[in-house]
C-alpha cells in the first residue's frame, strides 16, 4: 500500500504550472499523473487546488547544536523549518565546538540523525590552522566548506592572506563565503563608540557594516576564485555595488554563484527604529534601494538562490547595548510564506520562488534525488494555500526555541498547510508530527 495520496493539487515544477495528483510509495515520488484511481493509500489528502510545491531547501542555517541549547537545537530548530516549508537544511559549522575536524562532523551528524524532522546537512568550518583536513575532505561527505572572510566566532575567522590563498586553491568542493572586510569594521565601530559610547544606536548597524566592507571582502573573493578556478558561493548578498561582481544565467552554467537571504529582501534600514537589535545581523540590512536591487537581480538571476541565515538568540540577548546584543535573527518558520510575499508583490513569480527555493539549491549543491517533482525522487513537498485575507504572524505561535519572531509585526497571503519530508508527514494540520524523521543529504559529486 502507497503512504500517501495527494489529489486536486496544483503543482509548480520546472517552470510549469499544473493540476496533478501525487502518489508516494516507499518514501518516493511513485507517480504524478492528471488522475490517479484504483490506488489505496494509507492516507489521502484533497489538496483543492492548493499549490504543491517542492519543499525549499535551506543553504544556510545557523540551529546552535551543539553549544546553545538555551538558544536553539537540532530538534528545535528543525521543527519550526518543517512548519516553513522547508524539508532540508545546511547547517553552518560556527557550534560549540566548531565544526573544524571531522569528529565534529560526524557528531553534528548523529545529533541530526537522532531528532531532526527535516533532512539535514552540514558545511565545514574553515580556520587558520586546519587547511590540510580541508583539502582532504571527502566532497560527498559535506554539504560545503564554509570560509568566514570577515568576523566571526571563536576560531573561525580566516584573516591570513596565504592561507586564504591556499584554501581558494586547495579546496575540494563548493566553497561559501561570508564577506565583510573586518579591520573596515572594527574603525566604523571605534568611530561610534567615541560618539556613543557603549549606546551605539541599532541605526548605526548597517552604516558600522556599511557597504564598503561589503564590498572589499566579496570582490577580494570573486577575484581569487576567477584565478584559481575555485567554485565558489557567496553568501547573503547586502548591497547593489556587489551585484556588479556577478554574471547572469542558470546555476549550472557557473562557477561563481551567489545568495539572498529572506531578511535582506523584507527589511531596510528605516527598519531598524522600530525594530533595533531584533533585526541586528551581519551583514547588516541596509537601505532600500540596496534591498530593491537584490530583488531584481533575482528576478535577472544574477542572484541564485534564496535562504534564510536562520541564527536565534535569546530576546534577553537582543535587548543588550550594541556591542553585546549578538547578531543573526530567527526566520525558518516563515521561510516559504515570506519568500511568496515576492509573488503578491510582482518581484517573482511563482516558477522563479520555486527555482530560487528548491531547484537551484539542488543544483548548486548536487544533491541528489530532490528539490524537484520528479517521480522516483524523494517526496518533499509541501502544500501551499493562497489565503483570501493575509494572515497576521503573531496569530500563532512561535515554533522557534527562542520564542519571538522579526516578522511579529507581518502578514502573509499564503500559508503552509502540509509539508512531506522523504515522503513522511512532517507538518499538517497546524501541527509537527514528531514521529518523521529526517534524512542525510546524499551528494552526487
Amino acid at each position: 500500500m502507497a503512504e500517501l495520496l495527494v489529489r486536486n493539487a496544483r503543482l509548480v515544477n520546472e517552470g510549469r504550472e499544473f493540476d496533478a495528483d501525487l502518489l508516494v510509495r516507499n518514501g518516493r515520488i511513485d507517480k504524478i499523473a492528471g488522475s490517479i484511481e484504483g490506488v489505496r493509500a494509507r492516507l489521502e489528502i484533497d489538496a483543492a487546488g492548493q499549490w504543491l510545491l517542492p519543499g525549499m531547501i535551506d543553504d544556510q542555517v545557523h540551529f546552535r547544536d551543539p553549544g546553545a541549547p538555551h538558544k536553539g537545537s537540532l530538534a528545535s530548530e528543525s521543527r519550526a523549518a518543517v512548519a516553513g516549508g522547508i524539508t532540508s537544511f545546511m547547517d553552518m559549522p560556527n557550534t560549540d565546538p566548531a565544526t573544524l575536524t571531522l569528529e565534529a562532523l560526524a557528531d553534528k551528524k548523529r545529533r541530526a540523525a537522532a531528532v531532526s524532522r527535516a533532512n539535514y546537512s552540514f558545511h565545514f568550518g574553515v580556520s587558520n590552522d586546519n587547511l590540510e583536513t580541508v583539502a582532504a575532505l571527502d566532497p560527498t561527505q559535506v554539504a560545503g566548506v564554509k570560509v568566514f572572510m570577515g568576523a566571526s566566532t571563536g576560531n573561525m575567522l580566516v584573516d591570513d592572506p596565504k592561507v586564504l590563498e591556499r584554501l581558494f586553491i586547495a579546496c575540494p568542493t563548493l566553497l561559501l563565503a561570508h564577506c565583510e572586510h573586518t579591520p573596515s569594521i572594527l574603525t566604523n565601530e571605534a568611530r561610534w563608540r567615541d560618539r556613543h559610547g557603549d549606546f551605539i544606536p541599532a541605526t548605526a548597524h548597517p552604516r558600522i557594516r556599511d557597504a564598503e566592507a561589503c564590498y572589499r571582502s566579496s570582490s577580494l573573493a570573486v577575484d581569487m576564485a576567477r584565478r584559481f578556478g575555485t567554485r565558489l558561493h557567496v553568501l547573503h548578498l547586502t548591497t547593489a555595488r556587489e551585484l556588479a561582481l556577478f554574471a547572469p544565467g542558470p546555476v549550472a552554467d557557473k562557477r561563481i554563484t551567489a545568495e539572498a537571504c529572506l531578511h535582506h529582501l523584507l527589511f531596510d534600514d528605516s527598519d531598524y527604529v522600530r525594530l533595533g537589535h531584533l533585526i541586528k545581523c551581519n551583514p547588516a540590512i541596509k537601505s532600500r534601494s540596496d534591498r530593491d536591487a537584490l530583488r531584481q537581480a533575482l528576478a535577472d538571476d544574477l542572484i541564485d538562490v534564496i535562504g534564510t541565515d536562520h541564527a536565534p538568540h535569546t530576546l534577553e540577548e537582543k535587548r543588550r547595548v550594541y556591542a553585546r546584543a549578538p547578531s543573526g535573527l530567527p526566520l525558518v518558520q516563515h521561510a516559504l510564506p515570506a519568500a511568496l510575499e515576492l509573488v503578491s508583490e510582482g518581484v517573482l513569480s511563482l516558477a522563479q520562488v520555486v527555482r530560487k527555493t528548491s531547484h537551484a539549491v539542488a543544483e548548486l549543491f548536487a544533491i541528489r534525488e530532490r528539490g524537484f517533482l520528479r517521480e522516483g525522487y524523494w517526496a518533499d513537498f509541501v502544500l501551499v494555500e493562497r489565503l483570501l485575507q493575509p494572515r497576521p504572524v503573531a496569530s500563532e505561535p512561535v515554533l522557534a526555541h527562542c520564542g519571538w519572531t522579526p516578522l511579529q509585526h507581518r502578514s502573509f497571503h499564503h500559508a503552509v498547510r502540509t509539508t512531506v519530508v522523504s515522503g513522511q508527514l512532517a507538518w499538517h494540520q497546524g501541527q509537527v508530527q514528531d514521529r518523521c524523521q529526517g534524512l542525510p543529504l546524499l551528494f552526487d559529486r
